[in-house]
């Protein structure tokens, strides 16, 4: 059974910053191209940011420059760097893993982030 432990979410002004984590076990890290994605009430989920094995990483366009994702291979956690946050990042961001092999894609349970003063 495929786990994704997220954690970090939570409640900030806009202006600041948030560190969302995720762990995961180091097979299923190893052989994943790892991803942060959020949903808001009523739209799809989208793809925030993404980290592949050899830590090539992409961005949504709007949180180039503010957000940074990056992979710890000692402790098999993705990490979302989140700064200058914005009011319309309030969402709840879900980490993603999928199997480079087979493109299988297994989510994590969720945490919110809240842009607010």
């Amino acid at each position: 059974q495929v786990q994704l432990v997220e954690s970090g979410g939570g409640l900030v002004q806009p202006g600041g910053s948030l560190r969302l984590s995720c762990a995961t076990s180091k097979i299923i890290f190893s052989i994943s191209t790892m991803g942060w994605y959020r949903q808001t009430p009523g739209k799809q989920r989208e793809l925030v940011a993404g980290i592949t094995r050899g830590g090539s990483t992409t961005y949504e366009d709007s949180v180039k420059g503010r957000f940074t994702i990056s992979r710890d291979n000692a402790e098999n956690t993705v990490l979302l760097h989140m700064n200058s946050l914005k009011p319309e990042d309030t969402a709840v961001y879900y980490c993603n893993a999928r199997f480079d092999s087979t493109g299988q894609s297994y989510w994590g349970q969720g945490t919110q982030v809240t842009v607010s003063s």
